[in-house]
């Protein structure tokens, strides 16, 4: 198996060249419709990484501990006794925040998002709706 002797080389491959060293390298073609500079960029790091030893055990175990967990949504910071207020189509929407969820138009429910596509018809991020993202929500 011959690999580019210095990662430079990688600049003048074309894209059959990319593709022949990434089943090379990997036993297994690319997956399909990426890009050359994608492939090379790839590629490089790839290189350099056997090159050098990979990743330190502290990067690979950071990673995989990582992989084990999902990233929870920081849900806003709503009291009970709070409103929303948005405008939508001309009417403004009124909710109300209870200690079970929220009231809209006299109804109980548990997510903003419901709400949210009680009014629009189409699915939307209840918070986004509101307008509850961002760094002005917390």
């Amino acid at each position: 198996m011959t690999f580019p002797a210095e990662i430079a080389e990688l600049e003048a491959m074309d894209r059959k060249g990319l593709l022949l060293l990434w089943q090379q390298l990997f036993d297994r073609p690319a997956p399909a419709m990426l890009s050359q500079p994608f492939l090379r960029r790839f590629l490089a790091f790839e290189l350099q990484a056997r090159r050098h030893g990979g990743l330190s055990r502290k990067v690979t175990a950071a990673l995989d501990k990582g992989a084990d967990q999902k990233p929870r949504p920081t849900p806003p910071a709503l009291k009970p006794g709070g409103r929303l207020l948005r405008e939508w189509n001309g009417v403004t929407q009124v909710v109300d925040v209870t200690e079970d969820g929220f009231v809209w138009n006299g109804r109980a429910y548990r997510s903003l998002s419901a709400i949210a596509r009680e009014i629009t018809g189409a699915h939307w991020s209840g918070p986004r709706f509101f307008g509850l993202t961002g760094k002005g929500a917390r």
